[in-house]
């Protein structure tokens, strides 16, 4: 007679485990993946995901060897850079020409819509439209208009700006003395950058001022930097490259002041909140740190300066020939008023924080290769005698 319930044997091999009671049962995984084990053959999307992680860990090896081999190089042929000698001013106004010139190129599109909005508000309903609207009417050269002056232009002010300041920031902290220099650090950054700037801007404004009336036209009036020189000395005389400079003053030197003393500032309170101290932690998360700080400077750098900003684009575009600086600015914001000097903001503070962030990142960046210390976070620790 057949039994009225089916064998242990049959329900294990139909519904059980495939370990034999009878049988000593192994460790998953001693000799190779379980039955119950995903297969990568079967579930491709893990294979490639694991296989790009990979490939990712070796690149970014291989980029750090790259980079450390080609900074020894350079380091070989400038050799020893003494902190605060002539090289080293030279180093930081390089790698203040590379952190500006190509931050702001790299956001012209960004620029251009915000300088035509300040001029007319009216224009575009939000950056994207703006752009379709570029790209359908001038094409793809029309959504970069103005990237040559802006790259001459912001790469010499970047040079002069962080050079002058890392300048001034030694010599003013040594006229105030270690005690001094260290209990009014901040008005040291304030008074720096301040200095910096205003001699930085003396070489963009004559670039700027291209920039903007390119940009604020439709079509731009001018095919490039130099037509843009010719036709506005031509025109107006040398003094017409100039005509936006106190506006230029009354944006930027507020503008740098908040960005160098911020940063700092910043980036200290970050390395006083995290374990152990700046020279604890590796090359590259100090530059993740350099963007987070800058990042965040910049979004006070944008609030601070962008009433001045909104007033240079007006004023190149608007300006009289022989009209009075206050006439013209007076004239201006009876047309704008108090509302209309806070036109496209939100585009700026983006375009800031961004350009900010990536500028001390690729500054910083400069200095680690050039083997100096990154800029922020409090002086370095004193060797003891």
């Amino acid at each position: 007679m057949s039994p009225l319930y089916p064998k242990l044997d049959t329900l294990q091999h139909t519904l059980g485990s495939p370990y034999s009671r009878t049988q000593p049962q192994q460790k998953p995984n001693a000799n190779g993946p379980t039955p119950y084990q995903a297969r990568l053959d079967l579930y491709p999307a893990y294979s490639i995901i694991d296989d790009s992680a990979n490939k990712a860990k070796k690149l970014s090896a291989e980029a750090a060897r790259e980079f450390e081999a080609a900074s020894q190089r350079a380091q070989a042929k400038t050799g020893h850079i003494e902190l605060y000698s002539g090289k080293y001013y030279a180093a930081c106004t390089f790698g203040g020409m590379m952190a500006c010139g190509l931050t702001h190129t790299a956001v012209t599109p960004l620029d251009l819509v915000k300088t035509r909005r300040q001029v007319d508000s009216k224009l575009y309903k939000g950056n994207f439209q703006a752009w379709g609207h570029i790209y359908r009417t001038e094409g793809m050269r029309g959504i970069f208009t103005g990237w040559s002056p802006t790259f001459f232009g912001y790469s010499a002010q970047g040079a002069m700006k962080y050079g002058w300041y890392e300048y001034f920031k030694k010599t003013y902290s040594d006229m105030a003395g270690p005690e001094n220099a260290s209990k009014y650090k901040t008005a040291l950054y304030l008074g720096a950058s301040a200095s910096a700037e205003f001699l930085a801007d003396l070489a963009l404004c004559p670039l700027e001022s291209i920039k903007v009336r390119m940009q604020a036209t439709i079509p731009a009036q001018y095919k490039g930097t130099m037509d843009g020189f010719a036709k506005i000395v031509g025109a107006e005389g040398v003094g017409g490259l100039y005509k936006g400079l106190y506006p230029l003053w009354a944006r930027q030197i507020p503008y740098t002041m908040m960005k160098f003393a911020s940063f700092e500032t910043i980036v200290e309170m970050i390395y006083d909140r995290l374990p152990g101290t700046k020279d604890d932690y590796s090359k590259g998360a100090q530059t993740g740190v350099s963007f987070a700080g800058g990042y965040m400077a910049g979004i006070l750098c944008a609030i601070v300066s962008h009433p001045a900003d909104v007033m240079v684009s007006k004023l190149n575009a608007y300006r009289k020939p022989g009209e009075g600086f206050g006439t013209v600015t007076s004239r201006i914001y009876k047309d704008i008023g108090l509302r209309g000097l806070w036109n496209g903001l939100p585009v700026r503070i983006v375009m800031i924080g961004t350009l900010t962030g990536l500028q001390w990142m690729i500054y910083d960046y400069f200095k680690i290769f050039m083997g100096l210390p990154t800029t922020g976070g409090g002086p370095p620790a004193k060797e003891e005698k």
